[in-house]
């Protein structure tokens, strides 16, 4: 897909404005902040407009089908954005693999909203790390957290040259502030930050909690809907990538980089935000949770959760994700002689779910917004008493699940929590207790229900 011109988003004195966004997933977007900024029929001509340098970003390996590759037309190249480095401590941001000798994985858990902290806290210091999963250095796995920021990166810049990472906000509103363009992200929607992008984080209404899935393995894609055909789930033109803008400044700045699960920081004359025009297919996006259309069973029967998948990163295992982002939203419930909730089940994959908003159906007290839940994998679980005996009696005419939204990230390797996770996040020591009053009835009687 080719983008319009777009008008260039400076200020006089080189400082990003306003977001802008094209519209569809995977697409080849072109876009430029001043005219004539962007080659036409070519990626690196002798000389570019306006001083610009010719760059490529790639998020695959160079013969991989389809590539993902963007070239850039920026002020400086990039090494002029890179110096010496240093090693720096973040020290609630873990990697996989972290296995914790003293801290039980294996068990059902779930986790009170993490409270903000007194002290101010960036978008790099206000991370938490729940749970890591695989192998940072082979790029397999995963890594969960929730992140805490109370105030905006000053002259300071990020990025991961490990993963990629899907944002999920629960409370506040954030700005990315990326080398290609602007993305706000509010509650009820998601950001995408491709490996390797360079961006500042800024709070545009604070307090801001949410969660963050880090994928280390292949990226987020849109999954196969098989029979279900070209329609519902999340639809490729509700993603939104950003148009360009730039920022020209000279103001002592510093570069955070996390590779292989260490933080290194190196300090620049300039902004790094300086891309004036790009084309290409690797770059941000954000999505709108309230977008994405679900189906289901309209007979009888609960389908599997993979119905709600809205991304997933596949494994080298077909069929198998190395992440899974799975979306409960409002939704119709109208299947006859059915019980409606979840099943009790335990499964291959391990699942850590979110609330966004609302209460969960399958366990209507306890998982509250902005609190999480780990079932690993093997690991039985399913409703509790309350939700069993509401749903087993329920008068099964259509009811909608109204004002509610959680999500799951899920995974084929077991999750492993990390040391705030198991001794510092407020986890709820009574969760199991859920289903101890759950009630033997059976009794033999032929034809009892």
């Amino acid at each position: 897909m080719n983008a319009p011109h777009t008008s260039g988003l400076v200020q006089a004195k080189g400082t990003l404005t306003e977001p802008g966004y094209m519209p569809g997933w995977a697409n080849d977007f072109e876009t430029e902040a001043l005219p004539d900024a962007l080659p036409r029929g070519m990626n690196s001509p002798q000389k570019c407009n306006y001083g610009l340098y010719g760059e490529q970003l790639s998020g695959t390996a160079f013969t991989a089908n389809p590539p993902e590759r963007t070239w850039s037309y920026r002020i400086r190249p990039s090494v002029k954005h890179s110096a010496r480095y240093t090693r720096v401590d973040l020290p609630y941001w873990k990697s996989a693999p972290n296995v914790v000798e003293d801290v039980t994985s294996l068990g059902q858990y779930r986790w009170d909203p993490v409270p903000y902290s007194d002290a101010p806290l960036t978008w790099l210091t206000g991370m938490r790390t729940m749970t890591t999963a695989g192998d940072v250095n082979t790029q397999v796995g995963m890594a969960s957290h929730i992140y805490l920021v109370t105030e905006s990166m000053k002259d300071a810049y990020f990025f991961s040259a490990d993963s990629e990472l899907l944002v999920v906000p629960q409370e506040g509103c954030l700005r990315f502030a990326t080398e290609l363009g602007i993305i706000d992200i509010e509650p009820k929607e998601i950001a995408i930050i491709p490996r390797g992008l360079v961006y500042r984080v800024e709070v545009l209404d604070g307090p801001c909690r949410g969660f963050v899935c880090e994928n280390y393995g292949q990226k987020f894609d849109l999954p196969g809907r098989g029979p279900i055909g070209a329609n519902c789930m999340a639809n490729p033109r509700d993603f939104k990538a950003p148009v360009a803008a730039f920022e020209d400044r000279e103001v002592p700045s510093t570069l955070t980089v996390k590779w292989c699960g260490q933080f290194h920081e190196t300090k620049i004359g300039q902004s790094p935000l300086d891309v004036v025009a790009w084309h290409g297919n690797y770059a941000p996006y954000k999505y709108d949770l309230r977008t994405y259309c679900p189906v289901g069973a309209i007979l009888f029967d609960h389908p599997d959760p993979s119905i709600f998948t809205v991304l997933t990163a596949p494994s080298g295992v077909p069929g198998t994700a190395n992440i899974d982002f799975v979306l409960f939203r409002e939704r119709w419930m109208v299947a006859e002689n059915t019980f409606r909730p979840p099943w009790y089940h335990k499964n291959i994959m391990s699942e850590l779910m979110g609330n966004i908003y609302g209460q969960y159906d399958a366990k209507p007290q306890g998982f509250v917004p902005g609190g999480m839940s780990l079932h690993n994998m093997m690991l039985p679980h399913g409703p509790d008493r309350e939700a069993f005996e509401k749903a087993s009696n329920a008068n099964l005419g259509p009811d909608k699940l109204d004002r509610t939204m959680s999500f799951m990230f899920e995974t084929r390797f077991p999750q492993h929590l990390t040391e705030f996770a198991g001794k510092e996040a407020p986890l709820q020591d009574d969760y199991i207790d859920c289903w101890d009053s759950l009630e033997k009835k059976f009794d033999g009687t032929p034809g009892k229900k």
